[in-house]
């Protein structure tokens, strides 16, 4: 599932072509994604402006001129094409993915500038919804949402509470989204190991001293990822269809038996299922 990165990448990919303008057609192929659209989801995105593009967690927010805020979530395999009038040459250096089937072409916005956006699902995790602005905050979605990771709220204090007493290891509380918004598998073994943190020890035994170092962790290999273009798993794709490079400078996700990256260790990747998931950290320096 796209973490944090791949969405950030996705909205500065759309921002520009969005951001300040009009929907003058919107066309919904199906009744659903993951959960039904609304009803009259295309009557009241018709028309509507675009006022700004933003991302809270792992959803995309498009806040509109009207009451209602878009609210988009990209699930497994989400993934928006942007085609201009001038053609759909895609800017960057990167790999180009292929073109998606146009069967799993579900919603297609064309704004008053003439350029299409479509929105591409072949398994349907994703979903859109309509939501009062004025009450986004207290929706269910929204409501118990921890700070953003790269916010100043997100901090050691912030962590020192969070992992006060906690018998759970690090990695399971910050996969948390009521601890902090928008962290996933991925970038959690990448920052744990960064900050030489083992993901199975006490959070509540992780030295009051080390979350500074954690914090900062968290924060560079988030920043990192997004100016990379976010990592490649599966069907994930920038919002103009190309792959990301982050996957290469990966220090520890699906690495297993390789030597760890971190200065001065001489460890090997393993390999754990953690509630479901893989987790890989370097046993020798990750204490």
């Amino acid at each position: 599932m796209p973490e944090l990165p791949e969405v950030e990448t996705v909205r500065g990919g759309l921002a520009p072509v969005l951001e300040g303008r009009r929907l003058a057609r919107v066309e919904a192929r199906r009744p659903d994604l993951r959960f039904p659209l609304p009803p009259d989801f295309v009557q009241i995105l018709t028309g509507a402006e675009v006022e700004r593009l933003e991302r809270r967690a792992k959803y995309l927010l498009a806040r509109l001129d009207r009451e209602d805020t878009l609210v988009m979530h990209l699930g497994m395999s989400g993934r928006f094409e942007i085609a201009r009038p001038e053609g759909e040459e895609r800017p960057g250096h990167f790999h180009y993915a292929p073109d998606p089937d146009p069967k799993h072409a579900h919603i297609v916005f064309e704004t008053d500038a003439g350029v299409r956006v479509t929105y591409y699902d072949p398994r349907r995790f994703g979903y859109m919804a309509l939501i009062n602005t004025a009450t986004l905050d207290l929706h269910p979605w929204f409501a118990g949402l921890g700070p953003e990771p790269l916010s100043d709220a997100f901090d050691a204090a912030h962590l020192a509470a969070a992992f006060a007493g906690r018998k759970q290891g690090p990695k399971t509380l910050l996969l948390d989204q009521r601890i902090v918004a928008g962290l996933g598998n991925i970038y959690v073994c990448e920052a744990l190991n960064r900050a030489r943190i083992s993901p199975f020890k006490p959070a509540g035994r992780v030295a009051a001293s080390r979350l500074p170092g954690l914090v900062e962790a968290i924060k560079d290999v988030l920043r990192e990822a997004i100016a990379a273009g976010g990592s490649t798993l599966r069907d994930f794709a920038q919002a103009d269809g190309a792959l990301g490079y982050f996957q290469h400078r990966f220090r520890t996700y699906d690495r297993e038996g390789q030597p760890c990256r971190n200065d001065g260790c001489a460890g090997v990747i393993h390999r754990e299922v953690q509630a479901g998931r893989s987790t890989f950290y370097c046993p020798k320096c990750q204490k």
